[in-house]
Parts: structure tokens; sequence; C-alpha cells
């Protein structure tokens, strides 16, 4: 705890290793705390199509490109977890099983983590035909049947977005109607290559021992009838939970994202959140990067 950072990052995403990039090139002394490892969620994902300048790169291969850029600078890294934090203006101190570190500024970027359907299948198969965000891999599924996961907004959008492109595409649902807005609902259903499957609940998704998506094995909630339905992707819409619970003291959202405009700049002077965890209409890899350099920004502006 002898060091003074001018900044500390807290999350190794696209947004905290932008951030450190911006941070060194403005040469401020820049600690990285970085839980599993660079990359954040884009290591789950198989291939990135989206990103400007790279199509096809693999999610590990982007996570490692913006990991090794950062690495060009002087920016000190440490894998730790974070235990708590105590924020006082100027003098912001960092918890973590590796020690206590204080920084005249802090960036959160530890992003949010998919809700879980917790089934057979699920985790052996995420990145191979098992995804949590249509707008990244619903490209990869061009003429072909998936499945979505979901009763509310992002699932019902994520149905309509895979219509465009796939030959058919299952909407999953527990109960008998649809939590998403009424104007979404209309659009769903003038759909023809979309069937939405009520009442049912997904009990394994198939095909692990192949290394790919097979099929979505479902359960009637009702008549507890089991069937599988034949598909080769399974989009899991069923939300997201922020990674902000290692902190109250910053202003958040009733789901618990960081409210923070395109500053980054949140409730408390001198804190800063930038990427998934900030709340905000869209949630990729660029507009992680945009926060991230955002947030750098209103450092600079801060400690100026």
């Amino acid at each position: 705890m002898n060091q003074k950072y001018d900044v500390i990052i807290i999350g190794a995403g696209p947004a905290g290793l932008t951030a450190g990039i911006y941070a060194a090139r403005a040469d401020l002394k820049t600690l990285l705390i970085e839980r599993f490892g660079a990359g954040g969620q884009i290591l789950n994902t198989y291939e990135v199509d989206n990103y400007p300048g790279m199509p096809c790169i693999t999610g590990a291969e982007l996570g490692i490109a913006m990991s090794d850029h950062l690495d060009k600078f002087s920016v000190e890294r440490v894998a730790a977890e974070v235990e708590a934090v105590d924020f006082a203006e100027g003098e912001n101190k960092v918890v973590t099983d590796a020690g206590t570190f204080i920084g005249r500024t802090v960036i959160l970027a530890t992003g949010n983590s998919p809700r879980k359907l917790g089934i057979p299948g699920e985790e052996e198969l995420t990145g191979a035909g098992v995804s949590y965000c249509a707008t990244c891999d619903g490209a990869f599924f061009r003429n072909r049947t998936v499945a979505v996961v979901g009763g509310g907004d992002v699932a019902v959008e994520d149905a309509i977005f895979l219509a465009r492109g796939c030959e058919k595409v299952y909407l999953v649902h527990r109960r008998d109607e649809l939590r998403a807005a009424k104007i979404l609902q209309k659009a769903l259903f003038a759909l023809d290559n979309v069937e939405v499957v009520w009442n049912c609940i997904p009990k394994e998704i198939n095909g692990a021992d192949e290394g790919v998506v097979k099929g979505l094995t479902i359960e009637d909630v009702k008549t507890k009838e089991v069937k599988t339905l034949d598909v080769s992707g399974v989009f899991i819409a069923t939300g997201n939970n922020p990674n902000s619970s290692y902190t109250d003291a910053v202003d958040k959202d009733e789901n618990g994202y960081i409210i923070a405009d395109e500053s980054c700049k949140t409730s408390l002077p001198g804190v800063f959140a930038a990427g998934d965890i900030r709340k905000k209409r869209l949630r990729q890899v660029s507009t992680a990067v945009a926060d991230g350099a955002n947030a750098v920004y209103s450092v600079q502006e801060y400690l100026i």
C-alpha cells in the first residue's frame, strides 16, 4: 500500500484494456486489476465478426490482441479478486486478495455476467452453439434453425433479429404470455419463421459429446411432456447480472448497473464506470472500447 496510482482500473475486458492503453498514453501511473485474465466476456465468443477491421477473429484472439497491445506500455497489472473498495476523494482504496492499492481515481470496468440456465450442455457448448448475444453471433447461424430462451424485451428482440437470417426461430418461454413490450410482440407475431413455444422450460442442450449443439430438450410445465427441438444454436436471453456487488457507494439502477453518462462519471468524484457495468442501451465490444477511452479522458479532466 506504499504506492499511489493516478488511476486504478478494475476489470480487463475491452473497456478495461482500452482504458489501460489510453491511460498509459496519457502518462498516468496506472494499475490494472484483472480477475480471470484479459478479454472479459469475449473469451466466451467463438468468433467475432462485427469489430471493425478484424473480421472473423475469435473472441480469444481479440482478447489476446488487446492485452498484447496494452503490454507495449508500462502499465502495472495484477491478477487479483477485489474484496472491497473504499472510495474517498483522492484516496480511493481497493482491497484485493493480493493486497491493498490506492488510486487518485478508479475506473470500474467489471462488466456483467449472463444469467445462466444451469442445465446440462450449457457450459460445455458455450461458444459452440450456445450464445448469450444474438447480435454478436447471429450471423453464424444464417439459414439454420435456432432457439431463443426467454420472454422479455431482449429475448423478443433477439428472436426478431435472428429471424432475418435464420430459416426458423423457436422462442421458448416458460409462461403463456410474453413480458416484452407490446410493440415488440406485434412485430414478433408477424414473422412467419418464428414459432413461440409456450409454457416450456429448457432441460438440456444436446450435443456436448460432439462438441456442437444438436438440439434443445424442453419440458412443458403443465403437462410435463418432454420433447426435443432440432436446432443448431441456442441463444439464452434470460437476463444479465452486473458485476457490481462489491460496492454500494455509487448510484445504481434497479438492476444493479452503475449510473454514468457518456463521460463515464459516476455519482462519486474520481470514480468512473466503463463497459458493460455501466447503464447503457447497447453492450458490445465497440461500445466498451469507446467507454474505456471516454473514462480516461474524464480521469484526465478530473486530475487536472
